[in-house]
């Protein structure tokens, strides 16, 4: 159980603001202050100090942050434990990023709760950053993501290392001919996923290697379901990029083609992440261990 200073401390670091900590814990702003310099003098710190007259973290409060988070979400994960020790049932929640879902991890997760009959598994779906927002409220134990994120904030494993394209329908024609770079499909209508999408960043990170932005394109298209972005290539409403994985039955069959671009060759990791320095790290580790290596 953790401590109720530290409960007031990650209060405050919520709210950044020791009044709104006293009303949300129903205690008074002269016992918050206590519970912090407490805390400070326990670990001789300095937990936060005044910019601009505006709350913030230390340097070492921001790693007593951290530490306390962890703590607090492994607390939560403890007491699932302790229950299912009683009814022989556990639960894992896992996010996964939309592409993930729907085209990297059925296979793998069907024979791993065959596999673990006992266990419930809880799969959330989410963009990258929304899982990271559910990882740090512990909500979710685990995720797999395919966008970028801090990789000192959190353990990683990798899954899978998987190609992206840039693709179109096979009857697609080009005004100008067949494009050989980046510039040359700015005329064209991208389509593409939500801000936040690891899929998008991943595309936003590549163009600007090129000195463009998604904005540079005449027209464009905002999708938050990659199942109607392939179904939209396939009838011909523009062009997009993203994982090979993604559109392998279409490109496949002839529905969808690839575009050839010089000098684009891209591969990114799908990546398996979870609160760093959390006791049950060797648990999961052995997860994505029968995950990655799942017939």
């Amino acid at each position: 159980m953790l401590d109720f200073r530290i409960k007031t401390f990650l209060c405050v670091c919520q709210t950044m603001n020791y009044t709104q900590a006293a009303k949300l814990l129903n205690i008074t702003q002269p016992a918050v202050s206590q519970h912090i310099r407490f805390l400070e003098d326990y670990y001789q710190i300095k937990a936060f100090r005044y910019a601009n007259k505006k709350l913030e973290l230390t340097a070492a409060g921001r790693i007593l942050y951290e530490r306390c988070k962890t703590m607090e979400n492994d607390e939560v994960a403890l007491s699932a434990e302790l229950l299912s020790s009683q009814s022989g049932i556990r639960t894992l929640s896992l996010g996964v990023t939309m592409t993930v879902g729907e085209y990297a991890i059925i296979s793998p997760l069907a024979a791993y709760q065959l596999a673990h009959p006992g266990i419930n598994i809880r799969l959330r779906f989410g963009n990258t950053q929304e899982l990271l927002a559910q990882l740090t409220a512990g909500r979710i134990q685990m995720a797999l993501v395919e966008g970028y994120f801090p990789p000192q904030d959190y353990f990683c494993r990798p899954y899978s290392t998987e190609p992206y394209i840039g693709v179109c329908a096979s009857s697609h024609v080009f005004p100008s001919g067949e494009p050989a770079t980046f510039h040359d499909l700015l005329g064209e209508r991208l389509l593409l996923r939500e801000k936040g999408s690891g899929t998008r960043e991943i595309l936003e990170r590549n163009l600007a290697l090129h000195g463009l932005k998604t904005t540079d394109f005449i027209h464009n298209m905002e999708v938050e379901n990659m199942h109607t972005i392939i179904g939209l290539l396939t009838h011909d409403c523009g062009i997009s990029f993203l994982y090979r994985r993604a559109v392998q039955a279409e490109l496949a069959s002839g529905r969808l083609r690839e575009i050839p671009l010089k000098n684009f060759s891209m591969e990114h990791d799908f990546t398996f992440i979870w609160e760093k320095d959390s006791i049950y790290t060797a648990e999961y580790q052995q997860i994505c261990e029968e995950l990655s290596h799942a017939p």
